[in-house]
């Protein structure tokens, strides 16, 4: 099994990212970004070198599954009849019943298609891939790999609303989300920063969406993201946390429908929203518009605040660790955290935050502070290898 060939596939609403695995060794890195409007493809080797793309010009693919289905012929050229053993998918939400990676069945598409209103960015378009290469492939076999599964372990206490019980037995309760990349960065630990490994490590997963861990021992205990990918932080587009008297005062005084809040609160809200100018932050510390620079600063407030919050879930703090496009390359968002957090023991060394650390905390900080890029495409290699036995 060593030797045969695992494909991974991470589809978003107009992008879909594409690699291929034998072992821990990526051979294939690849997406097709602008689906819907301009798409456009780019693939490399595992080593980096550029591969002439496939051609999308002739048919366009609108959605994601098409884009699939349109990298099929290439795929199968540079595959040059070697097997692909199997196809990993990232599914977004996987409801209460499913803590581990799944072989995926007709049954279980009906089941998670259910879990759409919870993460309308995310789960058709995680979805659709799935359906249209069972349709064009049924023997081939496709692997779900949850983003909320490594959340599992979170305490009931931690889980749960302060609602009538009912509700969180009928599934109304906290999920947590982005749990593949914080899968990854546990897997790592022990390695990367092992002084830290197994203690009390808060994750900072920050990118266009974005989210915290506590984890104790390399294990899920609390998380920022909750019933679905909208609660928490303050992201690219979308509100974060929220009192949810705003949303009655949108409907019933403002006279907005529910599929009005929701554009509202995930595709107009967030960095594009408080800045006006972009919801990318690399936009965003480039500009200077003061409600660019403003909508920074509630970002780090956020976060920094949380750290607080979920270092209150640990009962003490022994390290951060920064992951994901803003939390690996913005070194002025680390640095504006780390001083945010200052008081509870976060020293930052300048010049290592600069040079992207690995440790990015000086000598004698209390809290150790590391940027740790994550893969989530290679857990999902390894749990699809897993599934297959």
């Amino acid at each position: 099994m060593s030797e045969d060939l695992i494909g991974v596939v991470n589809a978003g609403s107009s992008s879909l990212k594409f690699s291929i695995y034998q072992g821990d060794a990526c051979l294939l890195n690849g997406q097709v970004d602008g689906i819907g409007v301009r798409p456009a493809a780019k693939a490399k080797t595992g080593a980096g070198e550029a591969l002439p793309p496939p051609d999308l010009s002739a048919v366009p693919p609108t959605t994601p599954a098409e884009a699939l289905v349109a990298l099929m012929p290439w795929l199968q050229d540079w595959l040059a009849g070697r097997r692909l053993a199997a196809i990993g998918h990232r599914v977004v939400h996987g409801g209460p019943n499913h803590a581990a990676p799944q072989r995926v069945t007709a049954a279980l598409l009906d089941e998670l298609a259910a879990f759409v209103p919870l993460a309308p960015l995310h789960q058709p378009h995680n979805l659709s891939p799935i359906r249209a290469t069972m349709e064009r492939n049924p023997s081939l076999p496709q692997v779900a790999c949850f983003d909320t599964g490594f959340h599992r372990t979170i305490p009931e206490v931690a889980q749960v609303f302060a609602l009538p019980w009912e509700m969180a037995e009928r599934g109304i309760r906290r999920y947590g989300f982005h749990g593949l990349s914080y899968e990854y960065i546990a897997s790592v630990l022990p390695q990367a920063a092992p002084e830290i490994a197994g203690g009390r490590v808060v994750v900072a997963h920050l990118g266009n969406g974005a989210s915290l861990c506590a984890m104790k021992a390399g294990r899920s205990m609390a998380t920022t993201m909750g019933f679905s990918a909208l609660d928490g932080l303050p992201m690219g587009t979308r509100c974060g946390q929220l009192d949810p008297a705003v949303v009655l005062h949108l409907m019933t005084a403002e006279g907005m429908d529910a599929k009005a809040v929701e554009a509202l609160l995930y595709r107009k809200s967030g960095m594009l929203g408080l800045s006006g100018v972009s919801s990318d932050f690399r936009d965003l510390l480039a500009s200077d518009v003061p409600r660019a620079r403003f909508a920074i600063e509630v970002f780090v407030h956020q976060v920094a605040r949380n750290v607080a919050s979920l270092a209150a879930a640990l009962g003490g703090l022994d390290g951060l660790v920064f992951t994901a496009g803003v939390g690996e390359n913005a070194a002025a968002i680390r640095q504006a955290v780390c001083e945010a957090c200052g008081w509870m023991g976060v020293e930052l060394d300048h010049a290592a935050n600069a040079a992207r650390g690995p440790r990015i905390t000086a000598a004698g900080s209390r809290v150790a502070g590391y940027v740790i890029p994550t893969d989530e495409n290679l857990m999902i290699a390894r749990h699809t290898r897993a599934v297959l036995g």
